[in-house]
């Protein structure tokens, strides 16, 4: 008896009476789906890598990562802070300099130590060598920062200790040793000229793509659902944040600059020629924000919007969603402050009809701050709602990570049978999850009918799939007849 992995035996070719055990691999009836909740963030920070995601999952591992919050519109922290106070919990945050950043440095017993990362945040670090009590020829070296941690390495000597520095991927700091090594001497030192240098400019948020990807294209690859340039509102980059959008299946959220009139905002949509399905263009009034470490801040509203959809199932739409944290906005003012305005119909109407969504006070479910809208700017009627995006994104990304395990396959009806049947078997499981609405909502054909043999002959093979979408309801209209003339009939009403 021999065992044989699928696809190793032959079975028109045996001529051997006996045991033949062929494994097969487990049979895939369904796709598992992608995330929908990851959000891609580019922004500044005190602290971190520059043009490097980096895998965040809460407050602690951002503070960790990128140092402490600043008082700043393009801050990482914040828009993470405010994310996740929306219901987000999955990010991939991108840090962008303007090049002119510096590493703090300090001088330890003769030896020179640099921050791991450039910035601000590096003038606390403090780095302290003491002498073990019992082995008195070994050393303790910490470098510790109040928000970064601390690090503990032991050596004999600095050649050592710099080794053990070195080989630490979380090291805040490294060691450069001279060439006539000093003895190691009991101290500390406290690190100073880190700077966070000044405000990137658009070009540099959206960085450069390639085989070194900086900016927004280090977003690439990287699964996000949802993109955001915290604070840009440069309306020349909103046609290449939509570019990116589609290539990646990422729903980017855009802004328009503080303060902004909506005659204007919608000047710059049209100067942009920006009319796309990724895109969510948020109206530039910012919304004031308490934050526990700057106090109140005005920030932009797209850490809101790109909270409040990653919390969501893409088939949820962020309209009338309440959102958390928000104590004002420039037009109603903070809410300490009494004031009380609000958007007219007209307004609104004239900020959707151009494609353009707003948070605001009261929604139509109440005295909440909430997305006004739940549009992106596509023209079109039909793709222009979050859930399309979100919808659509999500069904194709789930499709191209799981069904290329076909190419290669023999073109033959077990092939077409297979394909139809993980086809079949994710869609069934999207509408368990309630993605979509009932069994009626999706068809898969891919047999010979749409595959002929002058097609499969040059190894196309193709699948066509229909999919509705459910509605999301956005006029709700009541009829109401009153009065003591009326005529009441009961019925039971169709489901």
């Amino acid at each position: 008896m021999t065992i044989y992995q699928s696809g190793q035996l032959n079975t028109n070719s045996l001529s051997v009476p006996d045991l033949y055990v062929q494994i097969l691999k487990p049979q895939t009836l369904a796709l598992n789906g992608v995330a929908t909740g990851r959000i891609g963030l580019v922004g500044t920070a005190v602290w971190g890598p520059v043009a490097s995601p980096v895998i965040i999952g809460s407050m602690g591992d951002c503070l960790s990562a990128f140092g402490p919050k600043q008082a700043q519109a393009n801050d990482i922290g914040t828009a993470v802070d405010i994310a996740i106070v929306q219901g987000a919990s999955d990010f991939r945050c991108v840090r962008v300099s303007d090049g002119t950043d510096v590493a703090a440095t300090g001088t330890l017993a003769g030896v020179t130590l640099t921050a791991a990362h450039t910035g601000s945040a590096g003038n606390a670090l403090v780095a302290t060598l003491a002498q073990e009590p019992i082995i008195t020829t070994s050393y303790t070296l910490t470098i510790s920062h109040a928000v970064l941690g601390s690090r503990t390495y032991r050596g004999a000597t600095w050649p050592v200790l710099a080794a053990a520095i070195a080989a630490d991927g979380t090291a805040l700091a490294r060691v450069t040793v001279p060439t006539t090594v000093p003895a190691l001497e009991a101290g500390s030192a406290t690190f100073a000229g880190g700077s966070d240098g000044g405000m990137p400019t658009t070009a540099q948020f959206l960085g450069t793509d390639g085989t070194s990807r900086t900016g927004m294209y280090a977003l690439r690859g990287q699964g996000c659902a949802i993109g955001l340039l915290h604070g840009v509102v440069d309306n020349t980059s909103w046609t290449t944040q939509a570019a990116l959008g589609l290539g990646e299946g990422m729903y980017m959220i855009a802004c328009g600059p503080a303060g902004d009139t909506i005659a204007n905002a919608v000047a710059m949509k049209n100067a942009a020629g920006l009319d796309s399905y990724a895109v969510k263009l948020m109206f530039g009034d910012w919304l004031w924000w308490d934050d526990d470490t700057n106090g109140d801040m005005l920030v932009p509203p797209q850490a809101f919007a790109a909270g409040i959809l990653g919390g969501l199932s893409p088939e949820q739409s962020s309209l009338n969603k309440e959102l958390y944290g928000v104590i004002g906005s420039q037009k109603a003012g903070l809410a300490s402050s009494g004031q009380a305005a609000t958007y007219s119909g007209a307004e609104l109407s004239a900020l959707f009809t151009a494609g353009i969504d707003v948070i605001c006070n009261p929604a139509p479910g109440g005295s909440y701050w909430a997305v006004r809208g739940g549009i992106n700017t596509s023209s079109d009627d039909v793709t222009d709602d979050d859930t399309y995006t979100r919808l659509t994104n999500y069904i194709a990304g789930t499709l191209n990570a799981g069904m290329g395990a076909f190419v290669g396959a023999v073109i033959c009806a077990t092939l077409y049978g297979d394909i139809r049947a993980v086809l079949l078997g994710t869609l069934s499981n999207m509408v368990g999850s309630g993605i979509l609405g009932a069994s009626t909502d999706y068809a898969v054909l891919c047999d010979t009918s749409n595959n002929p043999q002058s097609r499969t002959a040059l190894g196309y093979v193709r699948a066509d799939v229909q999919v509705r979408y459910q509605g999301i309801n956005r006029f709700f209209v009541v009829n109401l007849q009153g009065g003591a003339s009326v005529t009441v009939s009961t019925a039971t009403a169709a489901a």
